[in-house]
């Protein structure tokens, strides 16, 4: 199944989507949070079989995350050699793990502000995992199968003057920028994905980046919720991003995001996503726009 989420932002509402059509979440759950991915998946498909879901036009209206605020977004750093390598690193030999803040996550097409003071924002795509049971101690990666609510479109922005440069050794300075997540546009269940072998794409201001495969994952999904799980509590509706191949401004080969950009990126069988990105304005250039 397909779940999205539309409306303005912080008052989106649920829908599931079946062949090609969208159908109000409403009777089930006021949203897609950590409650809902527990049972609520079972539950969408009973009602829709039962015909228990209202239809809903959704053409023209907004279109937010697939999932309402996590409580922990998870990262993964270099988790594909050849983005390793661009960086400047060696592969790592255990799962390098980072966080980004819940306020960063944003709908796939909302404009991305880059902050005045940045001008290193570079793009990343990426394969996000949503968490549907608590995993924590797991057994074996073959457990970890049975926490995964589904699969999403990430683009793990992130600002490389203040992850490298300005970090105090940790990376989250340069990825908790508010908005610097766009989510989506839709969660697919597990049951629809094969995630070992998803091609990833993107493209600024219509120009090809990234062009890779989740088989080239260091860690695979599995190894990495089981990885997690030794180390926290991995709960409902909590968000792993899996890491970025090779092809981001970082390598040197492109230029970093700058005002008027557009990024596109897209996950085979995940989506597409399209953001265009402003720079707001420093204090100098806001004080002389109102003489």
């Amino acid at each position: 199944m397909k779940f999205m989420r539309i409306g303005e932002a912080g008052s989106e509402q649920p829908v599931v989507v079946q062949d090609g059509h969208a159908y109000s979440l409403s009777p089930l759950t006021r949203d897609l949070d950590g409650a809902f991915w527990a049972d609520g998946p079972r539950r969408a498909a009973e009602a829709l079989a039962q015909g228990a879901l209202p239809e809903v036009d959704i053409e023209g209206i907004r279109v937010g995350a697939p999932i309402a605020r996590p409580g922990a977004v998870v990262c993964i750093g270099q988790n594909y050699a050849a983005h390793a390598a661009e960086s400047g690193s060696a592969p790592p030999a255990r799962p390098i793990i980072f966080f980004k803040t819940p306020n960063t996550v944003a709908g796939p097409f909302d404009t991305v502000t880059i902050p005045e003071n940045s001008e290193k924002t570079d793009w990343e795509v990426e394969l996000g995992v949503v968490i549907g049971k608590p995993a924590a101690y797991l057994s074996s990666p073959d457990d970890a199968r049975e926490c995964i609510a589904g699969y999403v479109t990430a683009n793990d922005l992130s600002e490389r003057t203040y992850q490298l440069e300005e970090s105090g050794g940790q990376w989250s300075k340069g990825k908790c920028i508010k908005g610097y997540l766009p989510l989506g546009p839709v969660l697919v269940t597990p049951d629809e994905v094969d995630p070992s072998g998803l091609r990833l794409r993107s493209w600024v201001n219509g120009e090809p980046r990234q062009d890779s495969s989740t088989a080239d994952m260091i860690f695979d999904v599995t190894h990495l919720v089981h990885d997690l799980s030794q180390y926290m509590e991995l709960e409902p509706g909590d968000l792993i991003l899996t890491g970025t191949p090779e092809g981001v401004a970082l390598s040197g080969r492109f230029p970093y995001l700058k005002d008027g950009d557009v990024v596109e990126l897209e996950i085979e069988g995940l989506g597409r996503q399209r953001q265009n990105y402003t720079q707001r304005a420093g204090k100098e250039a806001q004080i002389g726009s109102r003489v």
